[in-house]
């Protein structure tokens, strides 16, 4: 596997762990609406309370996959590709509530990622 390939994959999962673990319950520019945490988010969104945990485990349980995709690269496709599906919702829901575009650019961002690692991998 290519360096730049394990590089991507292990920058991708940090950033999902950095969102969904350290800063979770902390502002962001990049939070729909006036949220201040990831709860809010989803409320903000319409969602129900149910999915925080539920998107969070995918997200968290996807990121690690993509790691141990260093040594079983067979995880790394359907990882990226849940990531990647998760970051198109992220940005419908941006979509959703008419949130300013620079509000989409991180789940913009790690979309394209996941996609060059699906790629990276076919």
């Amino acid at each position: 596997m290519a360096t730049a390939l394990i590089v991507l994959q292990i920058f991708v999962a940090f950033g999902i762990y950095n969102v969904w673990i350290i800063r979770a319950r902390k502002a962001t520019s990049y939070r729909g609406g006036d949220a201040k945490t990831i709860a809010e988010e989803f409320k903000h969104y319409g969602l129900p309370a149910i999915l925080v945990p539920i998107v969070g485990g995918l997200k968290l349980l996807a990121a690690t996959a993509l790691i141990a995709a260093v040594w079983f690269p067979e995880l790394a496709i359907p990882a990226a590709g849940l990531i990647a599906f998760l970051m198109m919702a992220a940005i419908a829901m941006h979509l959703k509530v008419d949130d300013a575009i620079t509000k989409s650019i991180p789940a913009t961002a790690m979309l394209i990622l996941n996609i060059l690692i699906i790629a990276g991998h076919l």
